[in-house]
């Protein structure tokens, strides 16, 4: 491919079915900040938790109001292309679980140019790493993310946790429209803020870390879902990382969502009938 293929298959929103490319990301900006806060207005919620030093390191947590003993914690990551959105904007997922008794935490993380990629791993990581540590007595974690997110969680996902003094039991993950491989990026605008060089594209491609992936496939389910109308590329990108997951002898399962978007394919996650809703909920015995 050359230099404009590259850009136009990682541009989502040149992809849609549904509206023009500027018109799908100012929609879903809007669904996914009113979805927020019809969260707020249903849960309990703790906002701006620390979990680390920096400003950026904050998260929400959403609470549901139940007296079970059984409450599975789902950890979710904002996408954006790792320089757009936030956490004010990724709390929608709440909604249905909430009403299933699901404690969800959005996270934030230092977005570029003020972050680098490097830096915004070690601090998805260092999330997971709080959210145990303070909430000891949840029956099951989970994580989901969304595009750059989905990218991040992977990277969770390949943690040597050993240098962090915990070993999160991660029993599910839902990656949902992302970018495994990055090195593409690197000859596109997205690279602009990030800087990235291809070293640091190397090292923070979750394609390139399956064999060290410390989970087992007894403990933990890996979802990888993209949408029909996602470009060739990220469907490829999405097929190629399931695969390698599946040959490293993981418990994986590859959602192609009809009808859908890179943007509503999780838009849609605020609708406790919803596929994918469904699908989470049903991993974590909730259905």
């Amino acid at each position: 491919m050359n230099k404009e293929e590259i850009q136009r298959q990682y541009s989502p929103r040149q992809w849609s079915h549904r509206m023009s490319a500027d018109d799908v990301v100012n929609a879903h900006v809007k669904v996914i900040t009113a979805g927020t806060e019809r969260a707020r207005g249903l849960a309990q919620t703790l906002l701006n938790v620390p979990y680390g030093e920096g400003d950026g390191e904050k998260l929400d947590v959403y609470i549901p109001s139940t007296t079970s003993l059984d409450v599975p914690l789902v950890i979710c990551i904002h996408g954006g292309y790792w320089q757009f959105l936030s956490k004010e904007e990724f709390g929608f997922m709440a909604v249905p679980l909430i009403h299933k008794g699901v404690v969800l935490v959005a996270v934030d993380y230092d977005i570029a140019p003020k972050g680098n990629m490097d830096l915004m791993v070690s601090q998805v990581r260092k999330s997971v790493v709080s959210v145990i540590q303070q909430y000891s007595h949840i029956s099951g974690l989970y994580l989901c993310g969304h595009s750059a997110g989905a990218h991040l969680a992977a990277m969770i996902l390949s943690t040597d946790w050993s240098q962090y003094n915990v070993t999160p039991q991660i029993k599910g993950a839902f990656l949902v429209s992302g970018i495994y491989d990055i090195l593409p990026i690197l000859s596109t605008t997205v690279n602009e803020p990030l800087k990235m060089t291809e070293e640091v594209a190397v090292r923070n491609s979750p394609s390139n870390l399956v064999p060290q992936l410390k989970i087992s496939s007894s403990s933990c389910h890996i979802v990888v879902a993209v949408a029909q109308h996602d470009s060739p590329e990220f469907r490829k990108q999405s097929e190629q990382y399931c695969k390698a997951l599946e040959a490293a002898g993981l418990n994986v399962t590859m959602e192609d969502v009809p009808n859908t978007d890179h943007f509503d394919v999780i838009e849609k996650m605020i609708d406790g009938d919803y596929r994918l809703t469904k699908l989470l909920l049903k991993m974590m015995g909730k259905d």
